[in-house]
């Protein structure tokens, strides 16, 4: 039942959020937002909660046996199951979701995001929808549900249902809560990945038939026998096609930077830190052990794109211009190491593959954090815009921006580290019957991806948070109402005004929802201190990533035996 209770407290949440306002008993705007924002806080702080417990009970000794499971008849005339779930390759995942949609909610607790309901030449601010903050928090509760329920469904048509279940909600955030090109961004977004969804239910069908249920434990047991090779060969291609578009795989990612860099920040975070570890997760769970024969015959072409996307990733990323477009290119090619691992088809490169998701998920939920906070208090994310000196200038912001920059380059004892060294370890040696020449090349480019890695997060510290301090552009500044209230009085360098009379003009004070303060008063400081809820949010990132860093073998050992059950080692 605990498995049913952390699917149950989002949805109930998410329902209870869009509820008609009248019959709340709300007679006023800021009642409904207050509503919405401790709504979506207690709702995830209890899944969270949930999601501890879960861990607590957990038996690691038999990690790689589902446990605190749930299976009842759902459809018996096609033996559909309502079955889930967990096991070691699960767990860290659920965690990773609970703990990102929490902090996701904690973020926005005093750093909404503005919705746009319309955009004209002569309307091109934001403008307040009624009951938005009601809606945001039932979309991303929404969302909780998906992203928790692709993690424990153990049922092929379940697995897809909850797969399925995120691809609205995160359109609509984009679409209603993004940036200037929000429209095309979501639009692609949906396009892409309804297609992948297509694709992706053709190859579950083919093995469902096939093998005659849709227990995804039996299948996986079996490790793909009563499949035919030709069922196989074809099941993994359209599986995987499916799941390489989430992941996101070159060439396929091309919805990505789009809807990373209009999308808001919380948004940003969870898309990175979640959504994508559902392809590879899918990979590992399903494509793997299901169809190991047509897994042999597509591994080096599966490590050849990924290759290339860890390269084209950072190659992209060092063309970049934009701050969270230059995070999002990143997340291609750090993504691309995962692919790599799973794709030699060893322990030792999937452990490296499942390390990297959680890694990934901690290291750029942070960044794009950070990046939105930059942002929010810039107006901009146009690395010439926001000028060089950040450590001078907003030292805290910009420590938090160094720290994630330096995980995410892969410094030894961060957690971005293991992933990739793992991943490039088990292309070294592949698993038998795989061209060991061939990964051993893949494995030489990915180490030059690597250095590139590096070389565009140096680049991006060198550019605005080291040298001298220049003057950011405050003309067309969006920052919220509540960063305004906090930027600091002129010449102090400390705490921000007590009186908001003060910092902010009489003009000010009667902007309305959604409107940028800088539209009335353009002198906004971005050296504002960081907020209580900014380090709320991202220390627990922090404290994670060092710990995974240092002590990496409590993830792998939690991976290693259910990784070698799917692989058919016992």
């Amino acid at each position: 039942m605990m498995l049913i209770a952390l699917l149950a407290v989002p949805l109930l949440g998410a329902l209870a959020s869009l509820a008609p306002a009248d019959r709340l008993g709300f007679k006023d705007d800021e009642a409904r937002t207050w509503f919405a924002r401790a709504l979506g806080l207690l709702t995830s702080g209890l899944t969270l909660l949930l999601a501890l417990v879960a861990a607590l009970l957990f038996d690691y000794g038999r990690s790689s046996h589902m446990q605190l499971g749930v299976d009842r008849t759902w459809a018996p005339a096609i033996g559909l199951r309502f079955h889930l779930g967990l096991d070691g390759v699960s767990l860290p995942l659920v965690i990773l979701t609970a703990l990102l949609t929490f902090l996701s909610f904690l973020y926005t607790v005093k750093h909404p995001p503005s919705v746009r309901t319309s955009r004209t030449p002569h309307r091109p601010e934001a403008l307040p929808l009624r009951d938005a903050d009601r809606l945001f928090t039932g979309l991303l509760l929404a969302l909780e549900v998906g992203m928790l329920g692709t993690f424990v469904a153990l049922d092929l048509v379940l697995f897809f249902v909850f797969f399925e279940v995120v691809l609205i909600p995160m359109y609509v955030v984009i679409a209603l809560w993004g940036g200037p090109g929000r429209r095309a961004a979501a639009y692609k977004f949906i396009l892409y990945t309804l297609l992948g969804s297509g694709v992706l239910l053709v190859g579950l069908l083919l093995i469902a038939v096939n093998a005659g249920t849709l227990d995804m434990v039996a299948l996986a047991a079996r490790h793909g026998a009563g499949l035919s090779n030709g069922v196989q060969v074809a099941a993994f291609l359209f599986v995987g096609l499916g799941l390489a578009v989430k992941a996101p795989m070159w060439p396929l990612h091309t919805w990505l930077p789009d809807a990373h860099t209009e999308a808001p920040t919380v948004g940003s975070v969870l898309l990175a830190g979640v959504l994508l570890k559902m392809g590879t997760y899918g990979f590992v769970r399903i494509a793997l052990p299901m169809a190991p024969d047509g897994a042999r015959i597509w591994a080096p072409w599966l490590g050849f794109l990924a290759v290339i996307g860890i390269i084209y990733g950072a190659l992209a990323c060092l063309a970049q211009r934009d701050l969270k477009r230059m995070i999002a290119y990143s997340s291609v090619g750090h993504m691309g190491f995962v692919l790599l691992g799973i794709a030699t088809l060893t322990p030792v490169g999937v452990n490296a593959a499942l390390f990297g998701n959680i890694a990934h998920g901690l290291i750029t939920g942070l960044l794009f954090f950070v990046a939105g906070s930059v942002k929010e208090r810039y107006g901009t994310g146009d690395l010439a815009e926001l000028g060089g000196g950040m450590l001078a200038r907003a030292p805290r912001l910009a420590s938090f921006l160094t720290f994630a920059a330096i995980a995410g380059l892969g410094l030894p004892g961060l957690a971005g580290f293991w992933g990739e060294m793992l991943a490039m370890l088990g292309a070294y040696r592949p698993a038998a019957g795989l061209p060991r020449e061939t990964f051993v090349t893949f494995m030489a480019f990915g180490g030059l991806g690597a250095v590139l890695t590096a070389a565009y997060f140096l680049r991006l510290l060198s550019t605005i948070t080291h040298g001298p301090a220049t003057p950011a552009r405050t003309d067309h500044r969006e920052v919220s109402p509540e960063v305004f209230l906090r930027a600091p009085a002129k010449g102090s360098s400390e705490a921000p005004s007590q009186a908001p009379s003060q910092a902010l003009p009489e003009a000010a004070s009667q902007v309305s929802p959604g409107v940028a303060p800088s539209a009335v008063c353009p002198e906004v400081s971005p050296m504002a201190g960081l907020s209580a809820y900014e380090y709320a949010a991202w220390v627990p990132l922090v404290a994670l990533i060092l710990v995974v860093g240092l002590w990496p073998k409590a993830l792998l050992d939690l991976t290693t035996a259910p990784v070698r059950a799917l692989l058919g080692g016992g």
